[in-house]
């Protein structure tokens, strides 16, 4: 005679509900995650590009005061300029509408970011010390979600005149970085 044991059906509707449990309390945190990792990339490698094209720049020009991100986009590896997408400020903040005034220049960038500067004498150097600077945002998802504080949202760079990149958030105020973005 064969005795075989096997699990009932009972144990088998505990055990199944119990992995059900624990699905639904990592799932959405694995989500969240990839989409921090996705967001973080995004942001750190436009730096870089942004980083890169003003080394590329100063080879080639020299860098004034009155030189600005306008100047670095010969230098940008981007896919279009964006005159009508909608995008996340930083976080606090609200939207703004690419092409909607000089300082809403948009180039969408083949990340899926967008890059957002300014065009005026506003948004130059200003100066030719190592505290001068431009600034740029970077709304990694290329969208708007609709609120002030949220998943998405953009950071600022400061891009200084001795090459240097820092977010606004490091130099005033680390609520001004998004959630989701860590050097």
């Amino acid at each position: 005679m064969c005795n075989r044991r096997g699990f009932t059906l009972a144990e088998l509707l505990i055990s199944l509900s119990i992995l059900g449990a624990i699905a639904t309390f990592t799932i959405p945190k694995i989500i969240t995650s990839q989409a921090t990792s996705k967001y973080n990339a995004i942001a750190k490698e436009s730096a870089a590009m942004v980083s890169e094209a003003y080394q590329l720049y100063q080879l080639q020009n020299t860098v004034s005061s009155t030189a600005g991100v306008e100047q670095l986009t010969p230098f940008m590896n981007y896919i279009a300029t964006d005159s009508s997408t909608i995008i996340d400020d930083k976080q606090t903040g609200g939207t703004y509408t690419c092409g909607g005034g000089s300082a809403n220049y948009c180039l969408r960038l083949h990340n899926g970011g967008i890059l957002r500067y300014g065009r005026s004498v506003t948004y130059n150097f200003g100066g030719t010390n190592a505290t001068d600077v431009v600034w740029f945002d970077i709304d990694p998802d290329g969208t708007t979600d609709g609120t002030t504080n949220g998943p998405g949202k953009a950071v600022e760079f400061y891009l200084y005149y001795n090459g240097k990149i820092t977010t606004r958030g490091y130099v005033t105020n680390p609520a001004l970085d998004p959630p989701w973005f860590s050097w």
